[in-house]
């Protein structure tokens, strides 16, 4: 087996001639035969592998072509690869005319520069960060930064779930992050001021800029996830009735499931946070012998139903989920909450429902804090002892 390392730039905007044009990436060309590789995608302690992958001689332009698939987020890189260099864009599907300038290069191994001579600044710890400053979407975060030497990682927690494996480099003052999952392209970049506090601007893909501020504050906390999603019907009931990937309507209510306890999660398959909770209860449910239903409702970005079902079924195939996988409808939150006028409103993918052997709403998760942050250990305790509450 060999393994090739390529240094990957995508979601290049116009920023002016410095460090941050481009959002970079690491990723691993490794060959299991002479004639069959996958590439394994790096993301600070994260490897995505993605095996789906399309290399031949294009008709159209008569050279060498890579079609990297992301098949559950529905997303793909196209590339003409000559002399060490991969040059095409990263398309996603579920966005109208949507594609990113994608260019990779053998060999190199760095994300952002080489040049490095200016002490860098220490940002480790956690900073209580804000977004869309002074907008009516404004939000707050957690940042929490792990430095050695110029080399740093980290992550942000929001209240509605954290933004991954973050990767990058500190150069004097400045620092930048950076991160790619097929799904979304991130780009942070920060400046430590003369008064310790940080002043940064925030991108996802070409689509998205914002500017955001921090201080370091080692105790800073969000709004608990238990708190946002609130059932408003007397007596904490809930049902629902979705169609599955097979055409199957299917209800909480269906006598087959009555008497046991169930968690239901609202998700989306473009979305990494619900891919990572459900890699999570996939594990769980694999690791510990529980008798509990779980049923998964999607609402996907795409507004015709057929190529919603489509994306859903790519989902359930490629993670291999053994439970229910049903579609909810299209993705904008407005719309989710009317679906479910039980609740008083859905704030983020994923959310996570636990639900007692009567149909009753015991706890609902808002988000996920993923194995990226300090935080996940206690989402899985929490979630332990709520599957105790429902399945007593």
């Amino acid at each position: 087996m060999e393994s090739q390392p390529f240094a990957g730039a995508v979601a290049e905007v116009s920023m002016g001639q410095n460090e941050g044009d481009f959002l970079p990436f690491l990723f691993d060309v490794i060959y299991d035969t002479d004639d069959d590789f996958h590439i394994e995608i790096i993301n600070g302690d994260e490897r995505i592998i993605v095996d789906d992958i399309e290399y031949g001689r294009d008709k159209a332009t008569a050279k060498d072509t890579l079609v990297i698939n992301f098949p559950v987020f529905d997303t793909y890189i196209k590339a003409i690869y000559e002399e060490n260099i991969m040059e095409g864009a990263w398309y996603v599907n579920y966005r109208e005319n949507y594609q990113v300038p994608f260019k990779a290069y053998h060999g190199q191994n760095h994300l952002f520069t080489t040049d490095v001579d200016l002490d860098p600044v220490n940002l480790n710890g956690k900073w209580a960060s804000t977004f869309e400053i002074g907008t009516e979407d404004e939000y707050p975060a957690i940042a929490e930064f792990t430095q050695k030497s110029t080399n740093l990682n980290g992550t942000f927690i929001t209240e509605t779930g954290d933004y991954r494996y973050l990767s990058g480099q500190v150069i004097g003052p400045k620092f930048y992050l950076s991160t790619f999952d097929g799904s979304h392209a991130f780009l942070f970049e920060g400046k430590v001021m003369e008064d310790n506090s940080v002043s940064g601007i925030f991108r996802n893909g070409k689509h998205y800029f914002t500017s955001w501020i921090a201080n370091r504050d080692n105790n800073a906390s969000l709004t608990s996830a238990y708190d946002l999603t609130k059932m408003v019907q007397p007596g904490n009931s809930f049902d629902f009735s979705f169609t599955d990937t097979k055409g199957n309507q299917v209800s909480l209510s269906d006598p087959k499931y009555a008497n046991k306890p169930k968690l239901v999660q609202l998700f989306g398959t473009w979305c990494p946070n619900c891919i990572d909770e459900t890699r999570f209860l996939l594990d769980f449910l694999q690791k510990n012998n529980v008798d509990i239903e779980v049923f998964a409702i999607g609402f996907e970005r795409y507004e015709e139903e057929t190529k919603s079902i489509a994306s859903l079924i790519r989902f359930k195939e490629r993670m291999k989920v053994p439970y229910p996988v049903l579609y909810g409808g299209y993705y904008e939150k407005e719309l989710a909450s009317e679906t479910f006028p039980m609740l008083n409103q859905i704030v983020s993918y994923p959310t996570l429902l636990f639900i007692n052997r009567k149909n009753e709403v015991v706890k609902i998760h808002t988000g996920f804090t993923g194995p990226a942050t300090s935080e996940f250990p206690n989402f899985v305790q929490e979630f332990r002892d709520n599957i105790e509450l429902i399945t007593e």
